[in-house]
């Protein structure tokens, strides 16, 4: 800790707090995400932690947060991570309402890549949603909060069974129990690019048990307004 200034927060929740962070040998600003000890054993986040921890040290990906240092006290964890200062997508999806379909298509690419490369590294991300995007200065896109990641997963064939994520975002093989592989993370995607492109998820509704029903069953409808690119 004393190798760092604290500038400002910048997010707080459940898990600790996101302080932005100066370093002082070099003048470089970071985010320090700090979590509470406690709170990880009596919520049993133990193995969201480590698994967080473990793939932030072995991926590098420009389209990823990346981790530049980690430690810890008697109490809590430090993450020290990249500063992204553009924002969150979903701060910027609210305010706009929808994107145009050439932003999305640019957003889409840089997401694409990004489950791509976790992939690639035998790492489902099972959370994608506007929230867990950020937005770079210069507009590109950053994948962060990898604490519901499953590792492990190398072929076609290997899954898990964990029910977790977003409801707005659940592929029907999640809710149904039944395990469940990298197809989810695409379900996800495909979710994602239609409420940038709407402003809503494509099965949305605020009665989530009614919202999962409509997961499981329902065949997507697409608004008139959005060009055969865009469905297809």
């Amino acid at each position: 800790m004393e190798d760092f200034d604290l500038l400002t927060l910048i997010g707080k929740g459940s898990f600790g707090k996101v302080m932005q962070v100066k370093k002082k040998d070099n003048g470089k600003i970071y985010a320090m995400k700090v979590l509470d000890k406690k709170h990880i054993l009596e919520h049993n986040e133990v193995e969201h932690t480590l698994a967080e921890k473990h793939i932030l040290q072995q991926i590098h990906h420009p389209f990823l947060v990346n981790l530049n240092f980690s430690f810890q006290t008697e109490d809590k964890l430090y993450f020290i991570l990249d500063f992204v200062n553009g924002g969150e997508l979903f701060f910027h999806l609210q305010r706009e309402k929808k994107f145009s379909e050439e932003r999305v298509r640019f957003y889409g690419a840089e997401i694409l890549l990004a489950l791509e490369h976790l992939h690639n590294n035998g790492i489902i991300y099972r959370d994608l949603k506007p929230e867990n995007i950020l937005l770079t200065n210069e507009g590109h896109i950053v994948l962060i909060d990898f604490g519901l990641c499953e590792e492990g997963i190398q072929s076609e064939e290997d899954g898990t069974g964990t029910f977790c994520g977003t409801p707005e975002y659940l592929a029907p093989e999640v809710l149904k129990g039944k395990g469940y592989g990298k197809a989810v993370d695409w379900w996800s995607f495909g979710s994602l690019l239609y409420e940038m492109l709407t402003g809503l998820p494509p099965f949305y509704s605020q009665d989530v048990q009614e919202m999962y029903r409509k997961i499981m069953t329902e065949k997507l409808k697409f608004p008139p307004q959005m060009s055969e690119n865009a469905r297809f």
